[in-house]
């Protein structure tokens, strides 16, 4: 499915009224709302929704594609969003601000369940509805959404092939190869668990972070030691915890995906030239964060 670019030009930020600007505004209008403003609307100033409204431009005249075109829209707010998340969490944990950190890994994960509801909104399409416009779309493929394959590579799942469809694209295909070159999350992770006393070796934190880590039993070993430890001050084992339920939303988003297409396409061959169906569910097998699971075999 084709993605489209939701983002809006940067516009001065509009400062929030104070509680003293509102009581007084509060006064002045007699407890009801303003309905009149000298320039834009401030929601609007600070949204942009009128701008998000136009941005969807069906290629049919059928009326479901606009359900399809927007929730792809959606989908990639939300792509994005957990993105910013999980680079702060980056930030914080470099810091060694684990307490810190786990505010935005819980919010990354309760936006990933937002993006797992989105799927609801495509529940009505079969083959028949979808293709009434997918001839349409021509090679345009939710394969192709950069900031999809940011939070891949964010949360570990790296292959830089993935990015060559970008290649024209040279600010995008940019930002992708800055974000497969610097650490992922969970080789953050990893080196805080070593500065935290658990040893790992030297070869596993200084490899080649392009590369999609492979599991490796004293990771493993790690956290079996840090969920062993019992008192309400283990922030190791809160953070594997947090991190845990990121992965969980994620892998329900990619079953999600395999759900759907299966209803709306079967095992056809994908928009993008994949083999759709059978591709999303070999690359299931890559797990997120894999040590955090395999562990619990042995707690």
């Amino acid at each position: 499915m084709e993605q489209t670019d939701l983002r809006v030009s940067a516009q001065p930020a509009v400062r929030p009224a104070t509680p003293r600007q509102r009581a007084a505004r509060a006064a002045r209008n007699g407890g009801e709302p303003t309905l009149e403003f000298a320039e834009r609307v401030p929601y609007d100033a600070y949204v942009h929704a009128s701008t998000l409204h136009r941005l969807q431009q069906p290629l049919s005249s059928d009326p479901g594609e606009m359900s399809f075109l927007m929730v792809s829209q959606i989908m990639e707010l939300y792509f994005g969003l957990t993105c910013h998340e999980l680079r702060e969490t980056q930030r914080l944990l470099r810091a060694d601000r684990v307490w810190d950190a786990l505010a935005p890994l819980r919010r990354a994960a309760l936006h990933l369940e937002g993006l797992n509801a989105a799927w609801k909104g495509l529940r009505w399409m079969t083959p028949a509805d979808f293709n009434r416009f997918r001839n349409l779309l021509g090679e345009g493929s939710g394969f192709q959404s950069a900031m999809y394959r940011h939070l891949e590579f964010l949360l570990g799942l790296r292959d830089e092939t993935l990015i060559r469809p970008f290649r024209r694209q040279t600010d995008v295909y940019d930002e992708l190869r800055a974000t497969l070159a610097a650490p992922s999350l969970w080789d953050d992770v990893l080196a805080l668990l070593d500065r935290h006393g658990h040893h790992l070796p030297a070869d596993l934190l200084g490899r080649d972070v392009t590369a999609e880590h492979q599991p490796h039993a004293d990771v493993e070993a790690a956290w079996v030691r840090i969920y062993a430890e019992s008192g309400p001050e283990n922030h190791l084992r809160m953070l594997g915890e947090a991190l845990t339920e990121v992965a969980e939303q994620f892998g329900d988003w990619r079953q999600h995906h395999v759900k759907a297409v299966q209803r709306t396409m079967g095992a056809k061959v994908g928009s993008g030239g994949s083999a759709g169906l059978a591709w999303l569910q070999r690359s299931m097998a890559r797990v997120v964060f894999p040590e955090l699971w395999s562990a619990r075999t042995a707690m």
